[in-house]
Parts: C-alpha cells; structure tokens; sequence
C-alpha cells in the first residue's frame, strides 16, 4: 500500500496525519509512505523527525483581508497543482490523504484530476475553506466532529471518524509520565497556545504564572509556541520582576516535543481549542479552554463548546482573559477533587481511541 499525505502549516494539520501513517505501518510493515508539505510550515521539522519522506511544494495560504501576497498566491497556485501532479506521477499512490490547511488544497485537487482514491480529513467543528472546497472532488470526507457535515454542501461519501491521536499518547500511562517527569502528588498544569504560539494566550498565561509561583502549589510547564513567542514569554515573565531559575517547578519552552509525557502526566490542560482537543478527550483530561476568535469560522469555539456540553472543560474567551479569569477556572476544578474527577470522567467518555485505524480503513476500502 503506497500513501500520500497531505498536510500541513500547524501542529494541527501535521500531528494526524503522522498518527494514521504509524498506525498504517503499525499494520503493514511494507506500507511505503510520503508526506508532501511546505518549507515554512511545521511539518519541515516534524515528518523528518519521525522517520518519514517528504516533499515540498510552493503554496500560501489566502489572507482574509487585502495583502499583496494573495496576488502572488494566484500565481503560486497553478504551479503548485502541476508540481503536485508530478509528486503523484513519481510515487503512485494507491490513494491521498489531506488532513488541512492551505498545502493540501493543491496536491488533493491534482490526484482527484489524475483519477486517485482521495479522503480529506477535516478535525474541526467548522470545517475550513479547503475543506469546502476540496470536498467537491475527495472520494470520501472523513470528519472529526460529529455536526460538521451540515456545513459541506458539496460532497462524496461523508464519516464521522473522530481525530486521529498520535499512538505514543495512547500508549503511555499517566503513572509512567509522571515518572518519567519527575512528578510529586502536587497537580501538574499544561499550558499551551499552539505550535505557531498564541501572544494573548501567552501573556495571560505568563500573568498568572508570576502570581502562582510563590504559592507553589501547581506543577507547570507552558510551550509557548514558535515564531518568537518565547522570547516574549520570557521577557514578560521578567519584567514581572520573576526569576524562574529560583523556581525548578515551572517549565517554560518554546515547543513540547515529548507531548506524550506531558499530557499524560497533566492533571489539567489549560489551552486553545483546535484539534489538540481529540488528544484531550483520548486520555480524558479536563481542560480550561480559551477558543481562538482569529481563526476561520471561529471554528475553535464550535470545538470548546461541545467539551463544555460534555462537561468536560471550561472556557474563558478572548475578552475575558486574564491572570486573573485563568486562575479562578484553574482553581475552581483543581481545588474540587469531586468536580475535577467528573470532568475527567466527561472528557474520557468523549473521546475516540481508534480514529487513525477508522481512517485507515476508509483509505482501504477506497482501494
């Protein structure tokens, strides 16, 4: 079996893809594999990093106002569809996988045009604008949240499989993770905006941090994100007059690479609302969620709301953050062993362990 995946940008569009490709070689020793991705996005560091091929194509994402690199996006467009048609002609897939964002618009539209099975996953609530499109020539849309459908009005075959979660965070138990990090019986609070950062997010968050170091009461790490948020973490985090080398129990990096530790070992995740949301309820933690109002169709606070529903998180939006607004969420579930228990009762129960195999069998049926 020969797949192509496409994907990227953010964590969010890399992460599952690489969970269905473990999983598709967890079942097939001789599955062959490639990625095609950008240079810019994230899936340059993470696919190498797993073990996996790559390519690149050329491609940008539409901004929603006017900017003159639209105008170059335009041109940028059909070259990268005739690039990803000679992608697919040099490695003939048995079938293509786009999992989001901008780069896998071209290199699904190229393979529906050469007549390969094609699947589009969309994770989100509201399904993105490649989605919708691509949806008009994908064989079979694969949707991470039930509902989601009432947004395509165009489509092929639709499924609900859930998100697919990386088969490390499954596999690691939270008695090992704390192990391993090193953890006593004093609650560990994650705290991440997303692989790109989040600066609002991450100034609430290193807000509070400053208030919450001399009490000590909480373990913390935080991943600030890329594009230069840790530097700024830092240099707020500083200017609150807090020297984080006198306090060993707060972490601050800039990405967190060994996330299968780290959500495992959390006892609440404190952290934006994308997909990262699957891998919440795979391993039922409980989580204060500040939706990003930034992002298309304001699709994370379509994914917050169905946790909230379950009664398996709270929100705290964008107008209302604050060091002061996260710390009474954080203490309000940490310091109510009963509340904190029934949210994390309600965020397992939610969850969907096997939406990389479900995934893997829609590809196989395809072929």
């Amino acid at each position: 079996m020969r797949i192509l995946f496409a994907g990227g940008g953010t964590a969010g569009h890399v992460n599952p893809a690489i969970a269905v490709a473990d999983f598709a070689r967890s079942r097939d020793k001789d599955c062959e594999i490639l990625f095609v991705g950008t240079r810019d996005g994230m899936e340059s560091d993470f696919v190498p990093r797993r073990g996996y091929d790559i390519e690149y194509i050329k491609i940008h994402g539409f901004e929603r106002r006017f900017e003159l690199q639209n105008f170059k996006n335009f041109i940028e467009l059909p070259l990268s569809i005739r690039n990803s048609k000679k992608i697919i002609k040099r490695f003939k897939p048995d079938v293509v996988l786009g999992t989001g964002g901008y780069v896998s618009g071209p290199v699904v539209y190229a393979a529906a045009r050469l007549k390969v099975p094609t699947v589009i996953h969309e994770s989100n609530g509201f399904p993105g604008v490649t989605t919708r499109i691509l949806a008009r020539f994908a064989d079979t849309v694969a949707l991470g949240i039930d509902g989601a459908q009432e947004y395509i009005k165009k489509h092929g075959k639709i499924v609900v499989t859930g998100n697919p979660v990386r088969p490390s965070i499954l596999s690691t138990s939270a008695f090992e993770a704390r192990r391993k990090m090193g953890l006593d019986d004093r609650p560990l609070i994650l705290a991440f905006g997303g692989s790109l950062g989040a600066r609002d997010f991450n100034a609430a968050v290193a807000d509070w941090i400053c208030r919450e170091a001399e009490r000590g009461e909480y373990r913390i790490l935080m991943g600030t994100g890329k594009n230069n948020q840790y530097n700024s973490v830092m240099e707020r985090i500083k200017s609150n007059g807090l020297d984080l080398e006198k306090y060993p129990d707060i972490q601050v990096t800039e990405y967190i690479y060994d996330m299968d530790i780290a959500l495992n070992a959390a006892d609440l995740v404190v952290s934006r609302a994308g997909s990262t949301i699957s891998e919440l309820t795979a391993v039922g933690k409980p989580a204060v969620l500040v939706p990003s109002p930034y992002v298309a169709g304001n699709h994370q606070m379509y994914n917050a709301r169905a946790m909230e529903k379950a009664g398996a998180a709270v929100i705290v939006t964008e107008d209302k953050l604050s060091a002061e607004s996260l710390g009474a969420a954080i203490d309000g579930i940490l310091k109510d062993r009963e509340t904190l228990l029934k949210m994390r009762a309600s965020s397992e129960k939610l969850g969907i362990k096997n939406a990389a195999e479900r995934i893997y069998d829609v590809m196989k049926e395809l072929i």
